[in-house]
């Protein structure tokens, strides 16, 4: 029996911004070793990273998001950073492109390497409209990306945020335990904050501490993509009157309250209105060129 997605990103560790209860039937999905071996070796060339149309191209940024893994991405469809990173570079130098979209439908991933694609998001945006759709989910690492776009559209129903990080930590067994298993961890003598151990108090202030400083950089990257102040954003997020008790998910008038979001809107809607605005106008050569053909078949039926 195969191992699952869960069970080979658990394996690999690592801080996570991660919607984990959206995110469970992907973690179920079962890992594509078998269909890889099945088939010759591809490169990054075989992707087909977004599609477009006149004027207009289309990112598809879903599933769980990796780094780089090229397994994920080529048999199951999920972006990672590297691609995003890839294709924003050649959007943003596409002179026939005039204007992106990202279309969202995840629940989040790894905070490693995240950062590189933010950047090619903003810098892509710096040249060119960048509209995000939220269709139907951007939470986490998702909205990180998200809210770097020039607008950020909910379809009814909708949901985003899950802003925050997490990483699971596992403390050793006791001999005799109902797992039967006892986990050891060694790290060198002057490297104890390389696995701290969640089971004391030390521990878990070292685990928080690394969290901690990853949301700083979250929060930096929101509210410098939603033009919200960033001693203000942490209030908008909570829940409550404490701003520590944010992390939450909003469906999309919430989200559009909170500043998290610019409208509502059905895919269908939105398509139209950003062809509208972005196809290319007809070039006037060709209109003279079709006026002059009907002029002459109008005179041809004279005759």
């Amino acid at each position: 029996m195969g191992r699952t997605v869960r069970e080979v990103l658990a394996a690999g560790g690592g801080l996570m911004a991660l919607d984990t209860a959206r995110a469970a039937e992907l973690l179920a999905t079962a890992w594509p070793a078998a269909a890889a071996a099945a088939e010759p070796q591809a490169s990054a060339g075989d992707l087909t990273r977004y599609t477009r149309e006149p004027g207009l191209a289309v990112m598809p940024v879903r599933g769980l998001l990796t780094p780089n893994s090229a397994l994920l991405e080529r048999y199951l469809g999920w972006a990672t950073y590297r691609g995003i990173a890839e294709a924003c570079a050649d959007l943003a130098a596409d002179d026939a492109v005039s204007a992106v979209v990202v279309e969202f439908d995840t629940p989040g991933g790894y905070t490693l390497g995240i950062e590189d694609a933010v950047t090619a998001l903003r810098d892509l945006a710096a040249v060119k409209p960048v509209h995000a759709l939220a269709a139907p989910l951007a939470a986490s690492a998702g909205y990180w990306l998200a809210s770097q776009a020039r607008e950020l559209v909910m379809t009814p129903g909708a949901a985003v945020g899950s802003i925050g990080v997490a990483v699971t930590a596992a403390a050793n067994v006791a001999p005799g335990a109902a797992s039967g298993v006892q986990l050891f961890d060694f790290t060198s003598r002057h490297a104890r904050a390389k696995w701290p151990d969640p089971a004391t108090e030390d521990g878990k202030a070292e685990i928080r501490r690394g969290l901690d400083r990853t949301e700083a950089r979250f929060h930096a990257a929101v509210a410098e993509g939603r033009g919200i102040a960033p001693e203000d954003l942490a209030a908008r997020l909570s829940v409550s009157d404490d701003p520590e008790d944010g992390g939450a998910v909003f469906e999309a008038a919430e989200a559009l309250a909170r500043g998290l979001a610019d409208r509502i809107e059905t895919r269908a809607a939105f398509y139209a209105r950003l062809r509208a605005a972005h196809a290319p106008a007809p070039r006037k050569g060709l209109a003279r060129g079709a006026r002059a053909l009907a002029a002459a078949a109008r005179a041809k039926a004279r005759l």
